[in-house]
């Protein structure tokens, strides 16, 4: 069995710069896909919310900033309520 030191140290793959061990470039590459669609599915969502509630162009262009970072307003209002 090939020690994860000994493996080759780059990324074969046409579509990554990375140049990490082989261990970090399978944990880089495998398992994270679920991650981007409930991220685009909450994207989504928050877009929608944050928009049906817009009046100005203020409004729609800040909803637009919101709906990118709704991981941030989610774990921020979880804190608030596990009172962390």
């Amino acid at each position: 069995m090939i020690k994860d030191e000994e493996k080759d140290t780059h990324c074969d793959c046409k579509n990554c710069d990375c140049k990490e061990t082989w261990h970090h470039h399978h944990h880089h590459h495998g398992g994270h896909q679920g991650g981007g669609a409930i991220y685009g599915f909450g994207f989504i969502g928050a877009l929608f919310y944050f928009l049906q509630h817009a009046v100005t162009v203020n409004d729609y262009l800040w909803g637009i900033l919101k709906a990118f970072a709704w991981p941030a307003f989610v774990i921020f209002h979880l804190l608030t309520l596990w009172k962390i």
